[in-house]
C-alpha cells in the first residue's frame, strides 16, 4: 500500500508519496487558507492514492519545537484519515530540499520547496523501514 509523508508549515503542506516502498515522489504541496480546507484536502490526497502509513515531520530542536509540535499534532488530529500515523525528525529536511533543488528552479514559494522536503522526510522513514528488515 502507497505509504505517503507531510512537511506541514504555516502557509504550505508539502506532499510526497511511494508506492513500491523504496522510491519517494513529491507532489503538489497545499497551500493553507485555514486549517479546515487544509485538513480536507489532505484527507483527499490520501484518499487519491488509497494511503494507509502517514509519515509527519516534527521539528526537533529550535526555539519553537514545541509550539510547531503541538500545531502540527492538533492539524493531523483534523484528519478523517484512520491508517498508521508515524512521527519522524524532519531536522534540516527544508534546509536539504533547498540545496537539492539549487540551481534546478528558482524558489518561488509555490510549495515544490515543501514538497522536496515532504520527500526527504519519506526517504529517511524509508531507509529506516529497508534497514530494520532482515
Amino acid at each position: 500500500m502507497p505509504i505517503a509523508a507531510l512537511d506541514i508549515g504555516l502557509k504550505r503542506i508539502g506532499t510526497a508519496i511511494s508506492l513500491d516502498e523504496k522510491t519517494a515522489l513529491p507532489q503538489p504541496a497545499i497551500l493553507r487558507r485555514n486549517r479546515e480546507q487544509a485538513a480536507r484536502e489532505v484527507d483527499a490526497f490520501l484518499k487519491e492514492w488509497k494511503v494507509d502509513r502517514l509519515v509527519v515531520g516534527l521539528p526537533k530542536g529550535g526555539s519553537s519545537e514545541e509550539e510547531m509540535e503541538r500545531r502540527i499534532r492538533h492539524f493531523v488530529g483534523l484528519l478523517a484519515f484512520e491508517g498508521e500515523i508515524l512521527y519522524i525528525d524532519e531536522g534540516g529536511s527544508s534546509k536539504e530540499a533547498a540545496e537539492r533543488m539549487k540551481g534546478v528552479t528558482r524558489q518561488r514559494r509555490d510549495g515544490r520547496l515543501d514538497s522536496v522536503a515532504a520527500q526527504l522526510i519519506l526517504e529517511r522513514y524509508l531507509l529506516k523501514l529497508g534497514t530494520s528488515r532482515p
